[in-house]
């Protein structure tokens, strides 16, 4: 069956919109499920429902047994204030005293409690991967991966409860979203044989090849210790000091400095596993695999400009993007895809090593096969308890999936479950709602913090009579879990394989791949990164490295350092490019895309006619898109348009595309000392904020577009007519139409010219 074009879909919705076909959606970001009253509340009530967008945790009991209990009914409950036991409180504003001025009094229990609660709201933060965002999601299975594997959850048409949380890896939890950093996409699957993690990143190689030297990349990777300065960025000296004298660590840094380093959303990021996992079938047959995952929406990334100003316009960018997607209807989706290698001794593949973590094997050579498809549907109803408390462990497997040899792999083995301790307070952390497993569990692991499960019986210990001999182990034919019985021989030394040596072929690869303007990146992103560093001698030894990528690339970072560009210490490596690394060349949905609508005060100044905009907001509504009208104030236009931001909240780096009704002129408060960004507009023709939105979408290559008389705003802003992805038109919905066109591919990158050295 032939394939509908995924943005002339979002056309032709567009068209049906015009015509008076399709329904309103809401816009995202609203705080409660039922509007506030002005005045404050004063009569009992229950407490408000979730809104329509959240979730929380399936009801299972700690021992894994589905309760049937309401999602709310595990929440707090009542119209009335209570301590933590139940006792209903009337007052919580005032601590009990000897008089109203008298000294406060030792038995005020309910003083103490919520202090005392309150001091220890806060838990350890995750040493890395602190700064996240989660949802909840179904995976279904294709049945393509049923030959190779008898994991239940990938049979055809099973559908699986899932737990996704993203992060960056660096920064703190009080850090920006939109740093330059790997993200992490870990997901958690509720199988009907037990919990399975794939716990991954958005880049599919690491900096090291050995788990032992973890503590090191990170220590590095962080603030440096005296000011514990720099936060969230690996702009400093002790990261490129290690990276330079730790080469292995070439790859995966290339892969940050190129744009995966900043994506433009979660939505729209790759995800893979990183390592090689063996997959078993039913007969014991085993076959190895690297697990990735291909977002619908296709790859797509800031600019490093969008990336700096949302750091201080919108810190919460990303997991906002997130929350606001999913409650507006434009659930993100994911295809689970593998490469498929056979499980030979030497476990390489064309070559490559499979067991090194910082090895790709590139999808010309090992196509993905997409084997199911994840929907991330709901949003959590509490942050603390479901995406703070999610505790991921790649060491939770389920019969089909077993491990590999990878050194990389058998650190994390180890190390997720020794930090989950400290961070959860104890070992019982699977009792956690939000990381309860939804098959029956009998592990007669007893006591400790927090055990919330009530265990009955008297010997829980194997081989037992007392409790009838129960639980018993299970066999194959039960599907019990197998290790894959491997021969396993060798000295005991600390050495690395010598396949582990290079370092440059795989980043040289990667180089070659990339598009011109993706090369520019990388330059700009070397050259700030190096730029920020102290010590020239971390400077020269980085340029090194750079010299056996690329002579191109070290140079031009030379350049832009004042340094000398040094000669490669190595023959540089020959490699075909790789079109499957490049983020450019494909066409791709623009399911929930940010489109600002430029209007005036509704009052004629500039704005064009109030009825047509709502038409164009409406078009974008029911194109599965979100409009936000940006007006010179808020309230509604023409009493009846919904204003969401004003000139001055409203900045471009919020939007995929600008739409332009007419020339606002000067808002009532475009003057310096209310708002810098309007400075010496109150006698301009057009707001120099409107001035300031269209020369920043312009320079950050998104479409463009205006009807009435946005000519002139075009002209005042240096924007010529001409230009590449600059669409002018008779009417609102006639340009959104082109928009939403040149919205398939991003961006207009034919904005971005390339140096001639570089293409």
């Amino acid at each position: 069956m032939e394939q509908s074009h995924p943005i002339r879909s979002a056309v032709d919705k567009v068209v049906g919109a015009v015509t008076g076909d399709g329904g309103p959606a809401e816009i995202p970001g609203v705080p409660n499920s039922a509007p506030p009253s002005l005045e404050e509340p004063t009569e009992p009530r229950e407490p408000l429902p979730p809104k329509p967008d959240q979730s929380g945790p399936d009801t299972f009991s700690p021992t894994g047994q589905p309760t049937g209990a309401p999602q709310a009914k595990v929440a707090q409950d009542g119209a009335y204030l209570t301590t933590a036991q139940g006792l209903r409180l009337r007052d919580t504003d005032h601590s009990l005293k000897a008089g109203p001025r008298g000294p406060v009094l030792l038995q005020d229990h309910h003083l103490r409690e919520k202090v005392m609660h309150f001091d220890h709201e806060r838990i350890p933060e995750r040493v890395v991967h602190a700064r996240g965002a989660g949802a909840h999601g179904v995976f279904r299975g294709y049945g393509a991966a049923s030959n190779i594997t008898k994991a239940a959850f990938l049979g055809k048409d099973v559908e699986t409860p899932v737990f996704v949380r993203f992060s960056t890896v660096i920064g703190s939890r009080g850090s920006a979203d939109t740093v330059r950093d790997t993200r992490g996409f870990a997901t958690k699957f509720y199988t009907s044989e037990g919990v399975f993690d794939l716990v991954g990143n958005n880049m599919p190689v690491f900096f090291i090849q050995d788990a032992i030297k973890f503590p090191d990349v990170i220590h590095a990777a962080k603030w440096h210790p005296d000011r514990e300065i720099p936060q969230a960025q690996t702009a400093h000296d002790t990261f490129w000091d290690f990276a330079g004298l730790h080469t292995e660590a070439t790859f995966h840094t290339l892969w940050n400095m190129s744009d995966r380093g900043i994506p433009r959303s979660y939505r729209m990021m790759e995800g893979f596993g990183v390592h090689t996992f063996r997959l078993v079938d039913a007969e014991g047959a085993t076959t190895l695999v690297k697990f990735h995952w291909k977002p619908k929406l296709g790859v797509h990334s800031l600019v490093w400009e969008e990336a700096q100003l949302l750091g201080g316009v919108d810190p919460d960018f990303h997991r906002r993007d997130l929350a606001d997607a999913i409650e507006a209807g434009a659930h993100p989706q994911w295809e689970l895809g593998i490469q498929v290698f056979p499980d030979t001794p030497e476990q390489t593949f064309e070559g490559i090593d499979l067991l090194d973590s910082t090895k790709i094997v590139p999808e010309e050579l090992a196509p993905v096969q997409r084997i199911g498809l994840l929907t991330l549907n709901a949003n959590p109803a509490n942050f603390f308890a479901e995406t703070e408390q999610v505790a991921f462990h790649v060491g939770h497997l389920v019969p089909g999936i077993d491990v590999t040899d990878d050194p990389l792999l058998a650190g994390r083995l180890f190390s997720y479950l020794d930090t989950q301790i400290t961070r959860l307070a104890g070992p019982n952390f699977a009792q956690i709602p939000i990381n309860r497993p939804h098959a029956p569990v009998n592990d007669m692991l007893r006591d400790g913090f927090h055990q919330t499960a009530v265990h009955r019986g008297v010997a829980p210990y194997r081989p037992n009579s007392l409790d009838g001999g129960c639980p018993f182990t299970a066999g194959a034919a039960e599907r019990a879990y197998v290790e894959v019985p491997l021969e396993v021989s060798g000295r005991k030394v600390r050495e690395a394989p010598a396949s582990y040596a290079d370092h440059f072929s795989q980043a040289r690869l990667f180089w070659l791949s990339m598009s011109p303007v993706e090369r520019e990146h990388i330059i700009a992103a070397y050259t700030f990164e190096l730029g920020k560093c102290y010590e020239q001698a971390v400077k020269e030894r980085y340029l090194g490295v750079l010299a056996n990528i690329d002579s191109v690339l070290c140079r031009q970072v030379a350049e832009g350092l004042g340094l000398p560009a040094p000669a490669a210490s190595q023959p540089l490596a020959d490699s075909p490019p790789s079109p499957a690394l490049s983020q450019i060349g494909q066409t791709w949905p623009a399911d929930g895309r940010i489109i600002g609508i430029v209007a005036g005060d509704g009052n004629g100044n500039g704005d064009g006619d109030v009825a047509a905009l709502g038409a164009v907001r409406q078009a974008v509504l029911d194109g599965g898109l979100v409009p936000l009208i940006i007006a010179p104030t808020g309230g509604k236009l023409g009493g009846t348009l919904p204003v969401q931001r004003s000139f001055v909240t409203a900045r471009s780096v919020e939007f995929d595309a600008l739409l332009v009704a007419g020339a606002p002129a000067p808002g009532k408060d475009a003057y310096g000392a209310r708002d810098a960004k309007a400075a010496g507009g109150a006698d301009a023709p057009v707001d120099p904020r409107v001035l300031l939105l269209i020369a920043e979408v312009y320079r950050h290559g998104k479409p463009l577009g205006g009807w009435g008389t946005a000519s002139q705003a075009f002209s005042e802003a240096g924007v010529p007519a001409q230009a590449p992805g600059v669409l002018l038109g008779d009417d609102g919905t006639s340009v959104l139409r082109e928009t939403l066109e040149l919205l398939g591919t991003h961006r207009v990158w034919d904005r971005f010219p390339a140096a001639a050295s570089l293409t």
